[in-house]
């Protein structure tokens, strides 16, 4: 399974972008103030580990976040980790 092939939801009421994968919740959380998407956390069940779908749910809570105009405030060790890997999304820093 590809990023590509992972269909992420935005779950705008709940303020997260999630998938269900073999009845497991996958989820990257956040909340918006003045402008600043502060993504907050990022789960994958460890028995769906390595799939890329940490990835996808991050790729898509950025991609979110520059539609809107949003800065981001990577509170979740991972989204920073990924934004250090992926250069483009540096310009969305808060």
């Amino acid at each position: 399974m590809t990023a590509l092939q992972i269909a992420v939801l935005h779950n705008a009421p709940a303020q997260r972008f999630e998938v269900v994968i073999d009845g497991l919740l996958c989820e990257c959380t956040y909340q918006i103030n003045h402008k600043v998407m502060a993504i907050l956390h990022t789960e994958v069940p460890p028995a769906l580990g390595g799939r890329g779908i940490a990835a996808a749910l991050v790729q898509a809570a950025l991609a979110w976040a520059q539609q809107q105009g949003l800065r981001v405030d990577p509170v979740c060790s991972y989204v920073s980790a990924y934004m250090q890997r992926h250069p483009d999304t540096l310009p969305l820093l808060a």
